[in-house]
């Protein structure tokens, strides 16, 4: 591979890792061509890009990055998946995949720029995805707001429903 190329590559790793929120990396021995490629289309459905790296190179991005203890993770076949969007839901794509396949594994990753090892990464596969966290966060919000409403609204009801006797009493005289 020409000097060029080996820069450029560098280059986007730098690129992929600075925009990525989460980076988890793995290692794929043992996976074939196509079993990759399926890993991928799981991954893009998840938005997250996975990209097979030469460990020479991504030490050289990393080291660029300031991204600390990546050095240690790249040894063997190793490959970087860039995530943008719900960390969670990425992790839980390749928890899935590995449990399925039985092939794969996961070396660690970096969230936020911060090194995080498997079991942090597990225990991610395991979080809720952020729209249950959005749902669960304004139902804790909400139902105490309905009962409020609802307690609020109690004696507003007997106070009708005391007037409704009184009319309907005052009407039964007056007849």
């Amino acid at each position: 591979m020409a000097r060029a190329d080996k820069a450029e590559r560098v280059e986007r790793m730098l690129s992929e890792m600075s925009e990525a929120s989460v980076m988890y990396l793995m290692d794929f021995q043992g996976l074939t061509v196509a079993e990759i490629t399926d890993l991928r289309r799981r991954l893009n459905g998840a938005g997250a890009a996975l990209q097979v790296v030469k460990n020479t190179l991504a030490r050289r991005a990393a080291a660029q990055a300031s991204l600390e203890g990546m050095s240690e993770l790249l040894t063997g076949p190793s490959a970087v998946v860039y995530c943008r969007d719900d960390a969670a839901v990425v992790a839980k794509v390749i928890q899935s995949f590995i449990r399925e396949k039985r092939k794969a594994a996961i070396k660690g990753g970096f969230l936020e720029q911060k090194s995080i090892s498997v079991s942090q990464v597990e225990q991610m596969a395991t979080l809720p995805s952020r729209e249950e966290l959005l749902a669960q966060v304004v139902s804790g919000i909400a139902g105490p707001l309905y009962g409020l409403a609802t307690v609020l609204n109690g004696p507003i009801r007997g106070l009708v429903v005391a007037m409704d006797r009184v009319r309907e009493q005052k009407a039964q005289e007056a007849a």
